[in-house]
C-alpha cells in the first residue's frame, strides 16, 4: 500500500512542478496548438497555446512507478512493464501526431490510416505479449477469455488455441484502439479528459488494491471470491501513478488552460485505460467505469450515421461537449457536469465490482 502512495504522490510532484518548466519551453520552440476551423468560435482565443503535455503525464507515471519499486526494493512485473510499454506506444504515435500538427502549422496531423496502423502495431505486441510469461502458477498476465468483473468462460480458445490467440489479438486491438480514440474526443475542452482520467484511473486503483487482497494466488483464498489477476498490486501502483500524473497536469491544464495534453496524452491515457481492463479481467466492466468516455463516442457516431442516413445532424456539433457549448453553456460548467456524470458512472462500476464479490 505504501508503495502506491509514493508512486502517486511522485507522479503528482513531478507532474505540478515538471509541467511549468515544459510549457516554457514549447513556447519558446513556437509549440502551440492549431483550432479547426469548423469548431466553435470560442476556441479560436485557444490558438497558440502549448501542446504534447502528455509527454509530461507519460514522464510522471515512469517517474512515480519506478521510484515505488525502489521503495519497495523490487523489481516490477511483467504486468506492470506491459501496461506502461501499451501507453507508452500509443503516447509515441500521439506524439508523431503533435509533432506533425506543429511542424506544418496544421489542425492534422497523422492521417487516420497511419493513425490506426500505429496503434495496432503497438496493440498487436501487446496483445501477443500479454499472453505469455506464465508464473509459477501457470497464469499469464491476460486470458483469452471475455471478462466483466472477472473471466466469464467466453473463451475465444474454444476453437483451438492458434484461432483463439487470432481472436483475442483482434478483440485486444478493438479495445486499444476504442478506448485510446474515445479519450482522444473527450479531449476538447480545458481539463475534461485530464479529469475524468483521474476519476476512471482513481476507481482502478480501489479494484486492483481490491483484486490483491482478494487475489487467489494466496491459496487459502482459493474456492471463494477470489481473482485470477497476475499482478495487481503493480498495476495498482501505475494507476496511482497516472492519478497522480493527472492531478498534477490538472493544475495546469483546467481553464483557461496554460497547456494541453495534445493526442501524446489521449492516446497514452486510452491505452492505458484499455491495458487496465485487460490485465485486471475487467474489459466490459470498463464500459460503466468510463462511461463519460462512451457517452461522448456515441454523440459522434450517432452523429455521423444519422447525417449520413438522413443528411439531418441530431447534435449542434459533435462530441456532446460541443453541442452544449453551442447552446450557450460555459466550458468551465460543462467540464464540472461532465466531471459529475463520469464521477457517477466511476461510483456506479465500482458498486458493481464490489457487489458482484459480495455475491459471491
Amino acid at each position: 500500500m505504501i508503495a502506491v502512495l509514493v508512486a502517486g504522490g511522485v507522479s503528482l510532484l513531478v507532474s505540478l512542478f515538471g509541467t511549468s518548466p515544459f510549457i516554457r519551453f514549447l513556447t519558446r520552440r513556437n509549440y502551440g496548438q492549431f483550432i479547426r476551423q469548423d469548431g466553435p468560435t470560442a476556441h479560436f482565443t485557444k490558438r497558440g497555446t502549448p501542446t504534447m503535455g502528455g509527454v509530461v503525464i507519460i514522464g510522471a507515471t515512469l517517474a512515480g512507478f519506478a521510484l515505488a519499486f525502489v521503495f519497495a526494493g523490487r523489481l516490477p512485473s511483467i504486468s506492470g512493464l506491459l501496461l506502461l510499454f501499451l501507453m507508452v506506444g500509443l503516447g509515441v504515435i500521439g506524439f508523431l501526431d503533435d509533432f506533425i500538427k506543429i511542424s506544418r502549422q496544421r489542425s492534422l496531423g497523422l492521417s487516420p490510416v497511419w493513425k490506426i496502423v500505429g496503434q495496432g502495431a503497438v496493440g498487436v505486441v501487446f496483445s501477443v505479449l500479454v499472453l505469455q510469461f506464465p508464473n509459477e502458477r501457470f497464469r499469464t498476465p491476460a486470458s483469452t477469455q471475455i471478462s466483466f468483473t472477472r473471466d466469464l468462460g467466453w473463451d475465444l480458445a474454444y476453437w483451438g488455441v492458434g484461432l483463439g490467440v487470432v481472436l483475442f489479438v483482434l478483440w485486444s486491438n478493438f479495445l486499444i484502439t476504442a478506448w485510446s480514440n474515445a479519450v482522444n474526443l473527450t479531449d476538447g475542452l480545458d481539463g475534461l479528459a485530464t479529469g475524468v482520467s483521474m476519476l476512471v484511473f482513481g476507481a482502478y486503483v480501489v479494484v486492483t488494491l481490491w483484486q490483491s487482497n482478494q487475489n487467489c494466488q494466496n491459496l487459502s483464498q482459493v474456492g471463494g471470491g477470489c481473482y485470477e489477476v497476475r499482478d495487481p498490486q503493480d498495476l495498482a501502483i501505475a494507476s496511482a501513478a497516472i492519478v497522480g500524473a493527472c492531478v498534477g497536469f490538472l493544475w495546469w491544464n483546467a481553464s483557461p488552460a496554460r497547456i494541453f495534453m495534445g493526442d501524446t496524452g489521449s492516446l497514452a491515457l486510452g491505452g492505458a485505460l484499455a491495458g487496465l481492463s485487460i490485465l485486471t479481467r475487467t474489459e466490459l466492466l470498463t464500459a460503466i467505469i468510463g462511461g463519460l468516455f462512451v457517452l461522448i463516442v456515441l454523440s459522434d457516431v450517432i452523429q455521423i450515421g444519422f447525417f449520413k442516413a438522413t443528411g439531418r445532424r441530431v447534435f449542434k456539433m459533435a462530441p456532446l461537449h460541443h453541442h452544449f457549448e453551442l447552446k450557450g453553456w460555459a466550458e468551465v460548467t460543462i467540464v464540472i457536469r461532465f466531471w459529475i456524470i463520469a464521477a457517477l458512472f466511476v461510483a456506479v462500476g465500482v458498486a458493481i465490482f464490489y457487489g458482484e464479490w459480495i455475491a459471491r
